[in-house]
C-alpha cells in the first residue's frame, strides 16, 4: 500500500517537477519493489528505508528550490500539491517501513540511550550461557544418590 500511495502521488507530483525529483522517487520506489519481493531480505528493506528517509530531505531541497507561488496553473498547482502531499506522508511511511524491518529480525538503528537500558529480551537462548543447568538428582531425596547400573 504504500509503494502505491507514494507511487501515484510522484507521478502527479512529475506533473509540476521534472528532472531530479522523479529520478530519485522512482529509485526509491523500484527499491520498494524489491523489498516486497524478497521478504526475507533484511537489506532490501533497510536500502528501502534509507531510501526513503533520503527522499524526504532531498524532496525538500527540490520543492523549495523549484516552486514557485505565483505563475502556476491548476494542474501545476495540483503537480506542486500531490509532491508536497507525498513529502508530508513519507515521515509516518518511514515509520512503517521501520515497523516492517524490525519484523523482519533488524537490528535497532538508532539507540541512543537516554531512556535507559535496553529491555529486549531474545527468545533463543544463546550457546555461550552462563547459567549452569541444574542437576535433576539434587533433590531433597536424591541427596547422596549415586546413578544405579544396570
Amino acid at each position: 500500500m504504500i509503494l502505491l500511495v507514494h507511487w501515484l502521488l510522484t507521478v502527479w507530483g512529475c506533473i509540476t517537477f521534472s528532472g531530479p525529483y522523479p529520478w530519485a522517487n522512482f529509485t526509491v520506489l523500484a527499491v520498494g519493489v524489491w523489498a516486497v519481493a524478497q521478504r526475507d531480505s533484511i537489506d532490501a528493506i533497510s536500502l528501502f528505508l534509507g531510501g526513503l528517509a533520503a527522499t524526504v530531505f532531498l524532496d525538500i531541497v527540490h520543492l523549495s528550490i523549484f516552486y514557485q507561488r505565483t505563475g502556476f496553473s491548476d494542474t501545476q498547482r495540483f503537480g506542486a500539491g500531490m509532491a508536497i502531499l507525498s513529502l508530508l506522508l513519507k515521515p509516518l511511511s518511514c515509520c512503517f517501513v521501520y515497523h516492517m524491518y524490525r519484523e523482519r529480525g533488524g537490528e535497532r538503528l538508532l539507540y541512543t540511550g537516554f531512556l535507559g537500558p535496553s529491555q529486549e529480551r531474545s527468545d533463543y537462548q544463546t550457546i555461550e550461557s552462563p547459567e549452569v543447568p541444574a542437576d535433576p538428582f539434587v533433590g531433597s531425596e536424591g541427596r547422596g544418590h549415586s546413578p544405579q547400573g544396570y
